[in-house]
């Protein structure tokens, strides 16, 4: 699917705001039947533009209550080394996201941990162990000001 038309762009956004909202309740919103606002939002599954659904979680409820944004520099980036790195930041919860980069760093990660000595440990135990590692940066979330899932929908 290339192009998002306005009854779609409704959808998205509106799945956005409630990812639970029936079939029902969402043709309703959109002043539709529910058999064409079922085959649209499958439609929008099957072509891979809704990836999922999930419930977002309070992290400090968890007790999560450290957040770092991580700078990464490596030194190998030969296959084998690349494909190491990738599992394990894969397997390992604490990383919410790993973006390789453009700039001075070639990663950025986004970790979260319980609370300083959790991350000092995390930083000893899978950071300072991941393959080709040469450089850590850390920078710590001293207050959270947006934390957003949504995306801005365009419509073509």
């Amino acid at each position: 699917m290339t192009g998002i038309d306005a009854v779609n762009a409704q959808i998205l956004e509106l799945l956005q705001g409630d990812g639970r909202m029936t079939n029902t309740r969402l043709a309703e919103q959109l002043n539709m039947s529910e058999t064409p606002c079922w085959r649209r939002l499958k439609k929008l599954e099957e072509t891979g533009i809704i990836e999922g659904y999930q419930a977002n979680i309070n992290r400090r409820k968890l007790g999560l209550g450290v957040m770092a944004f991580v700078q990464l520099s490596c030194s190998q980036h030969d296959q084998a080394a690349t494909a190491e790195f990738q599992r394990i930041i894969e397997v390992t919860p604490s990383i919410l996201a790993c973006h390789n980069t453009t700039g001075e760093d070639d990663f950025l990660l986004i970790v979260v941990a319980r609370d300083l000595d959790d991350y000092s440990d995390f930083v000893d135990h899978t950071l300072r162990r991941l393959p080709g590692v040469t450089s850590i940066r850390s920078n710590l979330s001293l207050r959270e000001m947006k934390a957003s899932n949504k995306l801005p929908v365009p419509v073509s």
